[in-house]
């Protein structure tokens, strides 16, 4: 997304995204932010936010919400009861980021993840909307035991998110990746065996063993 036009806070959030996408979260110093995007005053991240920690919360919430009114439209015309479906309208608009040369999200996600856990970032009304579509998903998944929904759920969420970022960066590097179409199919065919396929007789038999973790 180019920073032309946009105002100096929207060009630091913007900017943060991109080089803490590129480089981590450690590795940015605030000045740097602050001249790539163009700011006269080297200073610009603490006049505008504070802190780092509130640039990042920032960077972080930037694209929550047009994602989440993007889902409301697709959930609106999708049918509940199909998963596939129900999966397709929830990382759609997620896959379709990944496509925009000039978006460092996924990546910038990725980073986050490495220090905290993004979901538990988000403002509540975000964070319910997520919990919504794990709800929503775990009640589709009757052959699967309650156990291992939620961390299914979670995992196929992983699996899109490090598969487009990895995407956005193969094209980044000139390399050939596979058309959108077949992309987007397969990507959701993968999701949707992780989230239903049967446990195996492994599995099961772990589950019985494993001692309960924080997820």
């Amino acid at each position: 997304m180019s920073t032309e036009g946009r105002s100096a806070k929207q060009r630091l959030v913007l900017t943060a995204e991109r080089l803490y996408a590129c480089h981590g979260l450690d590795g940015v110093p605030l000045r740097q932010i602050a001249v790539e995007a163009g700011t006269a005053n080297k200073s610009a991240v603490q006049y505008h936010f504070g802190s780092k920690e509130a640039l990042v919360t920032a960077v972080l919430a930037n694209r929550v919400d047009d994602l989440d009114r993007r889902r409301a439209l697709l959930f609106a015309r999708t049918d509940l009861q199909d998963l596939r479906a129900v999966v397709e309208a929830q990382h759609l608009p997620l896959i379709e980021l990944g496509e925009d040369e000039n978006c460092y999200y996924l990546q910038f996600i990725e980073q986050l993840g490495r220090s905290m856990h993004p979901f538990r970032q988000l403002p509540a009304v975000n964070q319910q909307t997520e919990q919504a579509y794990y709800d929503r998903v775990g009640a589709l998944l009757d052959g699967v035991p309650e156990e291992l929904r939620e961390i299914r759920i979670k995992q196929a969420t992983a699996v899109c998110l490090h598969v487009c970022a990895d995407r956005h960066r193969t094209k980044a590097l000139g390399e050939a990746v596979p058309a959108y179409a077949l992309h987007v199919s397969q990507l959701l065919d993968s999701l949707v065996a992780l989230l239903a396929d049967a446990p195996s007789d492994e599995t099961l038999a772990a589950m019985q063993v494993a001692a309960p973790q924080v997820l």
